[in-house]
């Protein structure tokens, strides 16, 4: 009888030797926290534990969270590289090596003799992780530099990959898509009940309804079903203190924060007419705030609630790779990856990230603007 895709993750983790736990380059606070459950699962199975993001910071949102480990912007010294010298008759007498034009040079001096080509293989090592867990990524290219750089791995390694958004590509081996669930710790927690329930303790619990609560801005989204409030409800029962995590998301901000607020509400504009709001952020008012830009998803949240009629909200803002950005909250009828295809987007159909290479903010502010205008006028006829 062919195993399910709950029984299949088990094995694929009992199998594995050193599993890895991949977020994409825009990991958000949902997929933060069902990594660190997932994580603890692998801790209980005597599994090392590793979480990587080429984004690499956690969401000060979360920090209150009982995470498991430090998230790594890389996968350093994924595979080694060795070089096999034929010294059987020519014996080492010196080895040395310098970096000349980012070209590593190894020299070698026989005490008597020489070496040919014929005395030199190169070989590799398998890669450091045998399986990788994928949580909230909808493609590959989803994890940025890491997936550049190491494309090979991606296609050498088993990919485990866990999402709940409908334009997820299925690029794994396993894929646990569940585009019903409201949010990937949904997902994950339908997993856990299904392997183990003795797994959905305190802790995990708590991760588990943060993710579901940030996701759905605390069960007011439109995708909450009875399922989603039952498991709310399971997670409450097992020790998830609900007010405190709605207090640390929603009800607690750094006085850094609510200087960035202050800079972005200065700035707001609105167009009625096509149901639009946005605001400008430079780098020198991150600087002058004290903040950066983990504090972007609670200033878009901010415009949201300042102006409830509208239905589009964009946040421009200076990035530090000399390129502007925008993040973009689209609500129905909008679509946000549709709005923003043009420039790059990436994310869901209600938020998105833009990336332009404009000169400065008030240059991108234009095209974007002049873009949606034109998309959301079109919409409406």
């Amino acid at each position: 009888m062919a195993l399910d895709t709950h029984q299949q993750f088990l094995q694929s983790l009992q199998r594995a030797k050193r599993p890895v736990i991949l977020l994409s380059e825009n990991a958000n606070a949902d997929d933060f926290v069902s990594a660190f459950s997932v994580a603890t699962l692998l801790a209980k199975l005597d599994k090392p534990v590793e979480v990587v993001s080429s984004g690499g910071r956690i969401p000060k949102s979360i920090e209150f969270a009982p995470l498991q480990s430090p998230v790594k912007g890389d996968l350093p010294n994924i595979r080694k590289l060795t070089i096999h010298v034929d010294a059987k008759d020519s014996k080492v007498d010196e080895l040395s090596y310098d970096v000349v034009d980012g070209e590593l040079r190894i020299h070698l001096l026989p005490k008597s003799g020489n070496w040919n080509e014929e005395h030199v293989r190169i070989s590799t090592d398998q890669y450091k992780y045998d399986l990788i867990i994928s949580i909230g990524a909808r493609e590959l290219e989803a994890f940025g530099s890491i997936y550049k750089r190491y494309a090979d791995f991606f296609f050498n390694t088993p990919i485990v990959n866990i999402d709940h958004h409908p334009s997820n590509e299925h690029f794994g081996q396993l894929n646990m898509v569940d585009i019903n669930a409201v949010a990937c710790s949904e997902v994950c927690h339908d997993l856990f009940k299904q392997l183990d329930e003795s797994m959905l303790d305190q802790n995990v619990a708590t991760l588990l309804l943060t993710g579901m609560i940030y996701k759905t801005k605390s069960f007011r989204s439109e995708k909450v079903s009875p399922k989603t409030l039952k498991t709310a409800g399971e997670l409450i029962s097992r020790g998830a203190d609900r007010e405190n995590i709605v207090k640390h998301l929603y009800k607690t901000r750094s006085v850094e924060t609510l200087r960035l607020w202050g800079r972005a509400l200065a700035r707001l504009k609105s167009d009625p007419e096509h149901s639009l709001i946005w605001t400008l952020l430079t780098r020198q008012d991150f600087t002058n705030a004290g903040s950066d830009e983990s504090a972007l998803e609670n200033v878009i949240e901010e415009l949201i609630t300042t102006s409830p009629d509208s239905k589009v909200a964009a946040v421009f803002y200076e990035g530090t790779d000399d390129t502007m950005h925008v993040m973009l909250h689209a609500a129905k009828p909008h679509d946000a990856l549709f709005l923003g295809a043009p420039f790059n987007a990436s994310g869901t159909r209600e938020e998105a990230k833009l990336r332009l290479k404009e000169k400065d903010v008030v240059h991108a502010e234009r095209k974007v603007i002049t873009h949606l205008r034109k998309q959301i006028k079109e919409l409406a006829i």
